[in-house]
């Protein structure tokens, strides 16, 4: 069984994927009157799960409204004890280690995962188990806040595989984990 870890995510030019104080509103400053997807629902038609920190999950809980997720998602968490009734069965609360997290979801049957969450996303390349980076970048200097890589013990390689102009001011940049 193949087996996936994809991030896709959105960061500043010099990095970073929430300011100096969390906020996120940076992210919408091109306008998108199309409303395209930006590869978004490409991603969904390839993942089986999403895989994201109590952080990220809280951050979508507080925007309101429909929960935005096709796709189950597993939140990792040691504090969060319950998930709200109305996304029982779209939510699950996972804890441990990158690797142990990922045996508990591939026995649940889900093998191709979209990586989520800062914290999440820097922990699972630590342990090199991330296979493929779509990054957007925003053309904005933050000036701080959390950035998107933190420290490796190691290089990790990984080669382009394409870029993808949107909005005409949005760069995406899609790359595959050498191995």
């Amino acid at each position: 069984m193949v087996k996936k870890n994809i991030v896709f995510i959105a960061k500043s030019l010099d990095g970073y994927i929430a300011g100096k104080n969390g906020e996120l509103d940076w992210l919408h400053m091109i306008p998108n009157p199309e409303n395209d997807d930006m590869g978004y629902n490409r991603l969904m038609e390839e993942v089986d799960a999403i895989v994201m920190g109590r952080t990220t999950y809280e951050t979508v809980c507080g925007f309101g409204g429909e929960w935005p997720y096709p796709k189950h998602v597993f939140v990792l968490s040691n504090s969060l004890k319950d998930i709200p009734a109305r996304l029982r069965g779209k939510v699950s609360l996972i804890n441990g280690s990158p690797q142990a997290i990922l045996d508990q979801i591939h026995e649940k049957g889900f093998f191709n995962l979209y990586i989520d969450g800062g914290t999440t996303i820097q922990n699972f390349i630590k342990e090199d188990l991330i296979d493929e980076l779509r990054i957007t970048t925003i053309p904005i200097l933050l000036g701080g806040g959390f950035s998107l890589f933190g420290d490796t013990i190691q290089p990790i390689e990984f080669e382009h595989v394409e870029s993808h102009l949107f909005l005409n001011q949005l760069v995406q940049n899609h790359y595959k984990r050498k191995r």
